[in-house]
């Protein structure tokens, strides 16, 4: 697999033109092969959610629990992200929560799949996927956890930590969608939480952050 640079032709044409369900959107994932991420991934892993969900949570990539479970959020970094939720009062039942790449990239140490964070153009290949689960939920915000996700969005110069907690607007320009979403919060990755050696006060940040995404949904 290659580390950097194109290694296939992009998501668009594995991608149903206006999808009518989430469903349909993961079953036509497994047979995409826009970039090499496929091979060596379990199988891709759509995002899952209520349509018309008021925030869609847009993270890097699965992790290993997740390739193998074919869910989004579903290892450690997911039961932080509920625990966060929970603080910041916002109902479950009314996110969507998806990745900006679809398959697990990792490399092997002995017996385990290690994460390796994607490259920008497994991001950009990824594009098409993202841009069908936004025409579907057609979400009033977005929240991205993590630098790759305000990436994806925004441009390689997008930082986290200089726009976390405030209200950004979605970027039209890049991202044309029929419904564009009314606001962005930008916040930390929970997986970044858990690695902190000061987890307490990098949670209540996080915690916070969902608040402003609350706030701006009433």
């Amino acid at each position: 697999m290659a580390a950097t640079g194109r290694d296939g032709p992009g998501a668009a044409e594995w991608v149903p033109e206006h999808p009518r369900s989430v469903a349909e959107l993961d079953d036509a994932a497994q047979a995409c092969r826009g970039c090499g991420l496929f091979r060596d991934a379990t199988q891709a892993v759509m995002g899952e959610g209520p349509l018309k969900a008021d925030l869609l949570l847009l993270g890097e990539q699965p992790g290993d629990r997740e390739d193998v479970e074919g869910r989004p959020f579903v290892g450690p970094a997911g039961r932080l992200l509920d625990q966060a939720l929970d603080a910041a009062g916002v109902a479950r039942d009314r996110v969507y929560r998806t990745n900006a790449v679809k398959h697990f990239r990792y490399e092997r140490r002995d017996s385990k799949r290690i994460h390796k964070s994607p490259s920008r153009w497994h991001v950009a290949a990824c594009e098409p996927w993202l841009l069908g689960e936004l025409e579907l939920i057609a979400p009033r915000g977005v929240v991205v956890l993590g630098a790759t996700a305000g990436q994806a969005l925004y441009g390689p110069s997008f930082r986290v930590g200089s726009q976390r907690g405030r209200r950004l607007e979605w970027p039209t320009g890049t991202w044309p969608v029929p419904r564009p979403p009314e606001f962005v919060v930008a916040t930390a990755h929970p997986s970044s939480v858990l690695r902190s050696r000061q987890r307490d006060a990098d949670l209540e940040a996080l915690v916070a952050d969902l608040g402003v995404a609350r706030q701006l949904l009433t």
